[in-house]
């Protein structure tokens, strides 16, 4: 299918969405890879992995760029050439970009129960159990994780704690944004948050707050 979700933040900054439901070889069609990334599609074992991968090339044209634009410092944070900053993520059958002049990060993820399981890892579960019901739960903590999940592949820094140095300031379903800070080697930097839910789904995208 076509661009799923298109969300302009600022004249600088969007997020774009796509649903993967194309075959690999119709997401291949009118993509240009580089020698590079050809060799890494061609060598993932996973089909879901290859579409995530051409999906995202699609966005990266929605966008105004090739694949040939982007590219991968040691830590594995991708960048644009033109000093525009880029940040990527792939859920199943949903991947998305954010693109802007600001630092950025985005991440999506399936709402699951799993995430009350691996919740003590990441969060102090215990400010969240006034919700209502386990559903709300759920996405409560599926919002925090992506949250900070969108915010490590911004600051991309080796040794940040999810639970230890990451903070997300509580927030209500309805205002779909938040606010939060990373406290690491005696530095704390602050970030804003924005969240959309749709099919199951949670997407979490943040820029560095300007001071």
């Amino acid at each position: 299918m076509p661009l799923y979700k298109r969300i302009t933040i600022n004249k600088a900054t969007n997020v774009l969405i796509w649903k993967i439901e194309e075959p690999f070889e119709e997401l291949s069609k009118g993509i240009a890879l580089t020698p590079l990334c050809s060799e890494r599609v061609q060598g993932m074992k996973s089909d879901i992995h290859r579409r995530g991968f051409m999906s995202v090339r699609h966005l990266l044209a929605e966008a105004g760029y090739e694949d040939s634009d982007l590219f991968y410092d040691e830590a594995g944070k991708p960048h644009l050439r033109d000093g525009k900053y880029i940040s990527i993520t792939h859920s199943f059958n949903f991947s998305g970009i954010i693109v802007s002049d600001r630092e950025v990060g985005i991440d999506i993820e399936k709402q699951r129960e799993k995430i009350l399981l691996i919740a003590p890892k990441f969060t102090p579960i215990e400010e969240y159990r006034t919700l209502a019901n386990t559903d709300a739960l759920i996405r409560k903590l599926t919002i925090v994780w992506g949250a900070k999940e969108a915010v490590y592949k911004l600051y991309a820094q080796p040794k940040v704690s999810f639970l230890q140095h990451i903070n997300i300031t509580d927030f209500d379903f309805d205002v779909q944004k938040t606010t939060g800070k990373i406290t690491f080697n005696g530095h704390t930097s602050w970030y804003e948050f924005e969240f959309t839910e749709f099919e199951g789904f949670t997407c979490v995208y943040t820029l560095r707050k300007v001071s």
